[in-house]
């Protein structure tokens, strides 16, 4: 893997696992309610958040989620790799404040096809807050 191109399907075996983690502020929920359009007052309005069964403000699924395009885009398979499609199962909430890792193992490869499937899974602490699968079309070197 360089700099600019991530791993080839000829590099990669099944096992392999890349992590990327942050801690999710009020700033980064107003900003992905900005970028998305996604206003839900559960996201941005305190009093309205402690009405519902969470009892208080909650980050965005998908800012959650986007944290597993960071791993699969920059780290496992990396630059060059192509989102084909992903699949979520949201499984705990994420608040201010708490730090999200995000982990991709891979589980398959159809070198033929270059396509990799990867297990996904977000987690605060020791709490699984979502749990999916993405497949990820990858670079071969014979096509360079």
């Amino acid at each position: 893997m360089t700099e600019k191109t991530g791993y080839f399907v000829e590099d990669l075996s099944e096992g392999m696992d890349a992590t990327h983690s942050r801690l999710i502020a009020h700033e980064d929920i107003v900003t992905f309610a900005d970028l998305s359009g996604d206003d839900n007052p559960l996201h941005l309005d305190d009093d309205y958040a402690r009405t519902t069964m969470f009892g208080g403000r909650i980050a965005h699924g998908l800012l959650s989620a986007s944290l597993l395009s960071t791993v699969i885009g920059t780290k496992l398979p990396g630059p060059g790799a192509v989102y084909l499609s992903q699949s979520l199962k949201f499984r705990a909430p994420v608040r201010i404040g708490d730090t999200v890792l995000a982990r991709a193992t891979i589980t398959a490869i159809d070198r033929a096809k270059r396509r990799v499937t990867l297990a996904c899974r977000c987690s605060v602490g020791d709490t699984t807050i979502l749990t999916g699968e993405a497949l990820v079309m990858v670079p071969s070197r014979a096509g360079r």
